[in-house]
Parts: C-alpha cells; structure tokens; sequence
C-alpha cells in the first residue's frame, strides 16, 4: 500500500542546493532525486517527506535533511 501525503497548498520547488546537498551529502542518487521530485509535485508535498515515505531516506538522513534546511533558509 502506497502512502500518500496531499497537500492543498502548493509547495515551493526544491532548491538546486536542497538538490545538491541530496546527492553530495546524503547520497541520493539521480533516478531517486527525480522520483522524488515528480512524487512530490503530485502530491503537493514537501520532497524530504516524500523521499522519507517512499524509503529512499532514513530516520537519520531526514534529520540530516531538515537541519541542513533549517540552516539554510
């Protein structure tokens, strides 16, 4: 069973540092990133939570993730 997260706000797009520190930092490789991104699109979500939600982050990672946007806004 697939999990969804929808939105009824549209979410900003992802930054191509977000995009960057994702595949330098954590390790993602492209085909995730991209899966990530057109899931996150359809979904109105924000793409950490929906890479968390499809596996392709762990516990971990998602926090590397949500730091690394706290320190970044």
């Amino acid at each position: 069973m697939l999990n969804m997260v929808v939105s009824s706000h549209p979410q900003p797009k992802s930054s191509p540092q977000l995009l960057n520190f994702l595949q330098q930092k954590v390790g993602l490789t492209d085909n995730a990133i991209n899966l990530g991104l057109r899931q996150a699109e359809i979904e109105q979500a924000p793409l950490p939570v929906v890479l968390w939600s499809f596996g392709l982050l762990n516990l971990t990672q998602y926090q590397q993730v949500l730091d690394w946007e706290i320190n970044h806004k």
